[in-house]
């Protein structure tokens, strides 16, 4: 049980703190002089969370067992708010209940001497690594999944070859997919409706130049010729300048997206290329961070992903193989906490807010 035990850990001393991290700050909608901002949060002792909603003070995992309750410890927070010309800060404020691990740093069995355990009723031998909810022993199973941030090149259902990114940080999880047809490369996103050919990505990302474009994919003769269709689409689309292919990709950004921003009025307010931008920081490739203003680094990566489709194009290397091992990992009972919690908090945040 031991890899659960520590995964556990992990979320509650690192993982929990970079969910708060990045969803620190709360601004209204109503008005936006009323904000505050998370400065900390830790995990409390465990106490007894009763059915009828009442919270009992210290508590074993024996008697959650006998009285049906689940065996629980307060999320606390820090948070820091103006009053007048002041911020007040106010600490060990309770957002919520989090399911405690039995042998985890958390839980009151932890460093403890056979005969305490035997003294508490527990097991000596007993590993730990579950939990117990309403009463009931529960363990949380471990998941095989594709292996985030990494390029995986593979066809598609139509038989295209491309590649894919799902990029996971704390702030989001997103899926940027690279696909080759006719010769030619488009970037597909959820947020952008229509595919947009990488020369104009390209440009959009601040490198204008189709020289600096192929010498980041690379110098042999064979990519030079295989990435000459993909430029010249740029060329018949009248894409020059970053600032053209911003508007362009600005034009098939949905929506929906706006419409989801803090408020309409801060929405309409965008500017297309103001949009795209923002999109292209944030969301496209998240897990890769832009160094400044400049988003160079994604356009380095992305250049990456092509050269690594062109290289099985041209039967210098195969595709990847999904059920490869080395392709995925598991995901253990801290991740998937991890997961849960993160979504939570982001929907607590967005009720604070409005």
């Amino acid at each position: 049980m031991q890899q659960h035990i520590a995964s556990y850990d992990h979320f509650v001393e690192v993982e929990l703190a970079k969910i708060i991290e990045a969803n620190r700050d709360v601004q209204s909608e109503v008005d936006p002089a009323y904000r505050l901002q998370f400065v900390g949060i830790k995990v409390g002792t465990p106490v007894a969370v009763e059915r009828s909603g009442g919270v009992n003070t210290k508590i074993s995992p024996h008697e959650c067992r006998l009285r049906d309750i689940t065996y629980a410890a307060p999320i606390l927070v820090d948070m820091k708010y103006p009053r007048g010309n002041y911020d007040v800060l106010k600490r060990n404020i309770v957002i919520g209940y989090l399911p405690v691990m039995l042998r985890s740093k958390v839980c009151r069995l932890r460093g403890l001497t056979p005969a305490q355990l035997v003294s508490m009723q527990e097991c000596p031998h007993d590993p730990g690594g579950y939990f117990v909810v309403k009463g009931v022993e529960k363990v949380i199973l471990s998941q095989e999944q594709l292996s985030k941030n990494r390029v995986i090149v593979e066809l598609d259902n139509k038989g295209e070859l491309g590649a894919s990114v799902t990029s996971a940080t704390h702030e989001r999880k997103s899926r940027t997919a690279l696909v080759y047809k006719g010769g030619r490369f488009y970037l597909k996103h959820n947020t952008i409706g229509d595919d947009v050919p990488v020369g104009v990505v390209f440009r959009a990302l601040g490198v204008t130049s189709d020289l600096d474009i192929v010498t980041m994919v690379g110098c042999e003769t064979e990519i030079q010729d295989a990435m000459a269709q993909s430029l010249e689409e740029a060329v018949e689309l009248g894409v020059f300048t970053e600032a053209s292919a911003l508007h362009l990709v600005g034009g098939r950004i949905k929506q929906k997206r706006a419409a989801s921003a803090t408020s309409l009025q801060r929405a309409s307010a965008y500017s297309r290329e103001e949009e795209a931008r923002n999109v292209l920081r944030t969301v496209v490739l998240a897990h890769i961070l832009p160094s400044g203003r400049s988003l160079r680094p994604k356009a380095i990566y992305l250049a990456y992903m092509i050269r690594r489709v062109l290289l099985v194009q041209l039967g210098r290397a195969k595709i990847d193989d999904k059920d490869y091992y080395g392709n995925k990992r598991l995901e253990l009972a801290g991740q998937l906490l991890s997961l849960l919690f993160e979504d939570l908090f982001k929907r607590f945040v967005g009720e604070l807010r409005r």
